[in-house]
């Protein structure tokens, strides 16, 4: 009889290959499974998983999102023996996690991990484990030949805790991804900026990807992808019910969702289409103008907001009235600031700051594209006095 491998891993993407890979090198006895029929490295596979599974004291899973780990543990669950522990690495919802729990009940462990392809490579890991303790306890030995283990009290908090620090990991890319296109409207060299940014709070990421930073990705294999961190952020804006702007952006990063995260920090900026009708608008108020405004906005545009205390909502004739055709007198005191831009597809958002005299001005435009080109299509605004 074959001896029984002791742990099969399902799922052998980037991760999945990975984690195998490391418990193999650390004489762990490994059989690898995944749909698309992917190996790992000298991991030893097979193409039915219930064969793996019927053979593990643990089966690790290590999967792109919930709906996967639903669909293989169907398909194996006749094979689990009753003491064999599942132990979950993949990244899904909070409460995806508490119901696997509650449908496996003690012999699950659910345990999303914090690093990728490198730590796992290198058993540095930082894993959020959920698990009884006696289950816990049988599953360590594993859990520690990929890093350090941090215990939880239930799934769905290793869960909604995995999805947090993912976001943290989002907004970084973002962050730098906003430094870079700030140093490109500088004419900055891309080296030098890169060299200065590694020495900053952004520093750690920066040394990790620069290669990706730097317009070589192809000499580089993708370790945590666009598409999957916007998956990540589409999870966790789902969870808490509550406005993530990261998950937006990643979704319409015009990039390959296959590529590292990295790829999406080196998107350049909205096109200058997008800008034009709000520098339009700034030309507006700057000559005071308002042919500008025409140039702007839709004929059907409303702009609307609170106006001595009063909600106003003007038709663009209206608007235009209110302008003479010449500069206010403190017009070189003024200034104008475009702080955001949002495309998605054909609409796109905007805000920009006002500073006229003694009062400031929030503006928020929606835009869309139309036969010939971005126009605005309203605007709100909130008057700081």
């Amino acid at each position: 009889m074959t001896a029984p491998h002791t742990i099969a891993v399902l799922g052998l993407g980037r991760m999945g290959a990975a984690i195998a890979t490391r418990l193999a090198d650390r004489d762990r006895d490994v059989v690898g499974w995944t749909r698309s029929g992917r190996t790992a490295g000298t991991v030893e596979t097979t193409n039915d998983p219930n064969e793996a599974v019927a053979k593990a004291d643990i089966v690790l899973l290590a999967l792109f999102d919930g709906p996967a780990c639903r669909q293989v543990l169907d398909h194996v669950r006749d094979s689990l023996r009753t003491d064999t522990i599942v132990l979950n690495t993949s990244t899904i919802a909070p409460a995806e996690a508490s119901s696997l729990a509650r449908r496996l009940g003690p012999s699950y462990v659910h345990a999303p991990v914090l690093g990728s392809v490198p730590a796992a490579a290198a058993g540095a890991l930082r894993i959020l484990a959920a698990a009884e303790q006696a289950t816990l306890d049988r599953a360590r030995p594993v859990l520690e030949c990929l890093g350090t283990v941090r215990r939880v009290d239930d799934a769905a908090t290793a869960a909604a805790l995995k999805l947090v620090a993912n976001h943290s990991l989002a907004g970084s890319v973002l962050a730098l991804r906003d430094s870079l296109r700030q140093a490109d409207a500088l004419g900055l060299p891309r080296a030098q900026v890169l060299d200065v940014l590694e020495l900053g709070q952004l520093g750690g990421l920066v040394a990790r990807k620069r290669t990706f930073l730097t317009g070589r990705p192809a000499a580089a294999d993708a370790e945590f992808t666009i598409g999957g961190l916007a998956k990540d952020m589409a999870l966790l804006a789902a969870a808490s019910d509550a406005p993530l702007g990261s998950a937006a952006d990643l979704a319409d990063t015009p990039a390959d969702p296959g590529a590292d995260i990295a790829v999406a920090a080196t998107v350049p900026a909205v096109e200058d289409a997008v800008l034009e009708p709000l520098r339009a608008y700034v030309r507006g108020h700057a000559t005071g103008d308002p042919a500008h405004f025409r140039a702007a906005f839709l004929p059907t545009a409303h702009i609307e907001g609170i106006r001595d205390d009063a909600f106003v909502s003007w038709h663009l004739d209206d608007y235009c009235a209110l302008f003479r055709g010449r500069p206010a007198p403190d017009e070189p005191t003024r200034s104008r600031r475009i702080d955001a831009v949002d495309v998605h597809g054909t609409v796109a958002t905007a805000t920009m700051t006002l500073r006229h005299g003694a009062d400031t001005f929030t503006d928020v435009f929606l835009l869309v594209h139309v036969d010939d080109g971005w126009r605005i299509a309203n605007k709100a605004y909130h008057q700081h006095s």
